[in-house]
């Protein structure tokens, strides 16, 4: 038999037979306080904009104890319109993946009934409030995403004990090969805060490097 999996509101199936006990509730959304704080904004002009609107995120996620100290939002890159938001949730969803790049491609492609975001003529840049790690930069790739913006380096997650996984300078080149530019903006110390006041409060490092381990 199939069963259903329910992803953003949005019914799929899944093969397999017989499916684990809880699979039917697997859902990755954002938390509920993400709609009151998206209506501070719907447009980000400018890298700026766009890298404070993910910081924003990251810190009220912080603060929500909704997850860990990560934001990013997809944009229109030609009008700026904000087409999706996400916030690390993994903890709270009992998900790895749910990495905040990840949860804002699947909303962003959800609400514009994409599989990707390169059909058509518009063009979307995802701004992060830290460096994507390996496990994002591949859904990037496929996403269909043409431009990611970080504030936070991975030197910033990797010091409060974060595994990033293995991304490489060839990592950045090979995207930027496949058309997808990955660049560092501003307010790199802002974001690189919110992770500090994430582990001040006690928050998990769940995916800790060898190290810390």
């Amino acid at each position: 038999m199939l069963a259903p999996v329910a992803v953003f509101g949005r019914s799929h199936r899944v093969t397999g037979g017989r499916q684990p006990r809880g699979v039917d509730a697997a859902r990755l959304a954002n938390p509920a306080w993400v709609e009151e704080v998206e209506e501070i904004r719907h447009r980000c002009p400018d890298d700026e904009a766009g890298l404070r609107h993910a910081i924003t995120f990251a810190h009220e996620n912080v603060l929500h104890g909704t997850g860990g100290p990560f934001g990013a939002v997809v944009v229109d890159a030609d009008s700026g319109e904000v087409v999706s938001v996400g916030v690390n949730g993994v903890e709270r969803l009992h998900d790895s993946v749910a990495h905040a790049e990840i949860v804002a491609l699947v909303a962003a492609e959800a609400r514009l009934g994409s599989y990707s975001l390169s059909s058509g003529a518009l063009r979307y840049t995802l701004y992060s409030s830290c460096e994507p790690c390996a496990m994002c930069l591949g859904a990037i790739l496929w996403s269909g995403i043409s431009r990611v913006v970080y504030a936070a380096r991975r030197e910033d997650a990797e010091a409060i004990g974060f595994d990033e996984g293995p991304v490489f300078p060839g990592s950045h080149e090979y995207l930027a090969a496949r058309g997808i530019a990955v660049e560092p903006g501003p307010l790199r110390e802002e974001a690189a805060a919110v992770m500090r006041r994430y582990v001040e409060q006690g928050g998990t490092i769940y995916n800790a490097s060898p190290a810390r381990r």
